[in-house]
């Protein structure tokens, strides 16, 4: 009895290296299939990514007069996904990445887009030129905590700004780190948010919300200037937050508890001043981004009112862009907002989790 169960248990064993054996000469027999894992290997790091959007299926149009369209939305970005296939997508799967709490979106030159995301404590980056997607969450294994703002310079270099960590992150156009920002001549950052470029001074500059102060730095990091001061004098600030550079040449500020924005020249001194607070069109309850147009139009967020208002230049009210939901130009608590140098208006949906994007018109 022993003998026969030896004899069938020998025979499954034989049976099965048999088939094992056959099995891996057909693969090394294989050159479709070593072509094909050859090809992976080689491609491991030429992953390609895309962006997860909702194109607009049907435009809509915020007028700024009868016959003239102002505003078109574009679409929605929601997050990257990975297109190709690499040996690390074959072996666990093709790679994603969905946008939880985007605070702040900005463009570079070369169509580069970053989005900061505080629900992720990351940056996302991507560049359409090379289909490349980078999650940027540390530098000199400092993990980000609080990265709410993001602005490219002229070269390409990202510069991010973490409020709980009290620093602004610079890094390459190739993603490389090269340093951070971490104290003005006044002492430490307390809160650094907002950011904008200078391209004609080569300044950064920065909003120090907790020290009610914007600062201005030189490509090395070194400070130049600071404007500001807590007060509600012109010129002084009560949390400041977000910040834009305009076609222009004119740097203006969200004084988000003022509930105004200022407008200031390269020198830092004051041009003029807007807003109120209030629950009515053309009022501010709680302003976070704001951008102004080739026109000289102005768009300040307002999160409470789940909208962005436009102004003249004259800061007197035009009309409001959206309203609360999660339609295409709806918004749930916005916060940044970014216009480029094709006016591409981004908009950071925070509480819908993705950035949406409209194309300002002008009259065309």
């Amino acid at each position: 009895m022993n003998s026969e169960i030896s004899k069938k248990a020998s025979i499954a064993a034989d049976s099965f290296s048999h088939s094992l054996i056959t099995f891996f000469n057909h693969v090394l027999n294989s050159r479709s299939l070593i072509t094909f894992l050859a090809v992976l290997t080689f491609s491991g790091c030429a992953s390609r990514w895309a962006v997860d959007s909702d194109m607009a299926q049907k435009h809509l149009y915020w007028m700024e007069g009868p016959r003239s369209a102002k505003v078109m939305h574009v679409m929605s970005i929601k997050g990257f996904y990975e297109t190709n296939v690499t040996l690390k997508s074959f072996l666990f799967g093709k790679g994603t990445s969905g946008l939880v709490r985007p605070a702040a979106v900005a463009a570079g030159r070369d169509g580069r887009f970053a989005i900061a995301d505080t629900g992720l404590r990351c940056v996302h980056l991507y560049i359409p030129a090379e289909q490349r997607y980078v999650k940027l969450s540390s530098f000199a294994s400092v993990e980000l905590l609080s990265p709410v703002n993001v602005i490219f310079d002229d070269d390409l270099r990202l510069y991010i700004s973490d409020s709980a960590l009290g620093r602004i992150f610079v890094v390459d156009k190739q993603c490389g780190y090269l340093f951070s920002v971490s104290a003005s001549a006044d002492g430490p950052l307390k809160r650094p948010t907002g950011l904008a470029w200078d391209s004609d001074s080569k300044l950064l500059y920065a909003a120090d919300t907790l020290a009610h102060k914007i600062y201005a730095f030189n490509p090395k990091g070194e400070m130049v200037w600071s404007i500001g001061g807590r007060g509600e004098k012109e010129g002084q600030f009560n949390f400041p937050t977000h910040l834009f550079w305009s076609p222009a040449r004119l740097l203006y500020v969200t004084d988000a508890m003022n509930f105004r924005v200022q407008v200031f020249d390269s020198a830092g001194k004051v041009v003029t001043a807007f807003g109120h607070n209030g629950d009515g069109s053309g009022d501010f309850a709680s302003p976070k981004g704001v951008a102004v147009d080739k026109k000289g139009i102005i768009y300040v967020v307002d999160a409470l009112f789940d909208n962005i208002q436009l102004f003249d230049e004259r800061g007197d009210f035009l009309l409001t862009l959206g309203k609360r939901g999660g339609g295409q130009g709806e918004f749930w608590l916005p916060a940044g907002l970014y216009l480029d140098e094709k006016e591409k208006l981004y908009v950071s949906d925070t509480f819908n989790q993705r950035v949406q994007v409209f194309q300002i018109m002008n009259g065309q």
